[in-house]
């Protein structure tokens, strides 16, 4: 019988297909149960198997330390030298009011002070569309005194003065607001890092456009910059992923050292 399109994927199918995506050091069970409990449902839709998924970096990468947080570095100018108490893959980062959607970032790390919300992307910056699209919610006096960089970048963006081609800037606006709503909560400062990836080439074989990759790097500058204007609750960090691994890979423990190996064999960052 030839295969229907249009059936529903077989879930063991669709699990294995997942589980074949995490290194097999990881704690794979443990962490695709957090994937499937978050919002977005990446394992049953069968994004997370996609050789595109921004997720599957994500959880690769951090998966290791939710059980051990004490072996997470980061280097200079992101986190060097803390030493964090938990690793949370997919966490939920909810506004000050009840309904509605809030921000899920792809990794929460705390310290004993501070709260840091990892953004990943992979091939996300080259290849879609960016929207801006500020509900009247956004733009109630409910983020403190001390949010202005990221409240104005939400009127540029929401009035089109400043627009970005590569970098989702609206959502991590987004994030910082949801951020700092939990950093307070827990009273820790917040830290916004967005990690992203340099791949070369699609999994299909297709190249990444030097030139977009250049320009994303401008970019990401560009909204540092203007966010970093102002004193925030929430600070601003960039990072690609090739400092980070190549952090890792300097990191004194030998486990740490044969991940970010492992990371770097498996994708193209």
């Amino acid at each position: 019988m030839p295969y229907d399109r249009h059936e529903p994927p077989d879930p063991l199918a669709v699990a294995n297909l997942a589980r074949a995506a995490l290194l097999d050091h990881l704690p794979k069970d443990a962490i695709l149960a957090r994937y499937e409990s978050a919002g977005g449902k990446e394992v049953s839709s069968g994004k997370f198997a996609n050789p595109e998924s921004s997720a599957a970096l994500a959880a690769n990468a951090f998966g290791l330390f939710p059980g051990a947080p004490q072996l997470l570095s980061l280097p200079a100018g992101v986190g060097a030298g803390m030493t964090a108490t938990a690793v949370m893959l997919e966490a939920e980062m909810r506004f000050p009011w009840r309904g509605g959607l809030h921000p899920w970032l792809d990794v929460a790390i705390e310290t004993q002070s501070d709260l840091l919300g990892v953004e990943s992307k992979r091939y996300e910056p080259f290849r879609d569309r960016k929207k801006v699209s500020f509900p009247p919610t956004y733009f109630q006096p409910v983020w403190g005194k001390a949010m202005q960089g990221f409240e104005r970048m939400r009127d540029y963006l929401a009035s089109g003065h400043m627009t970005f081609s590569t970098l989702d800037a609206a959502q991590l606006v987004k994030h910082a607001f949801g951020l700092r709503t939990q950093a307070v909560r827990r009273g820790k400062k917040a830290v916004l890092l967005y990690l992203y990836a340099e791949p070369k080439a699609y999994p299909d074989g297709r190249v990444v456009s030097a030139t977009l990759v250049a320009r994303h790097r401008q970019e990401v500058k560009i909204f540092a910059d203007a966010v970093a204007a102002f004193d925030n609750d929430v600070a601003f960090a960039a990072l690609c992923y090739a400092e980070l691994l190549e952090c890792w890979m300097h990191n004194p423990d030998d486990s740490v050292q044969a991940h970010a190996a492992a990371i770097l064999g498996r994708f193209d960052i």
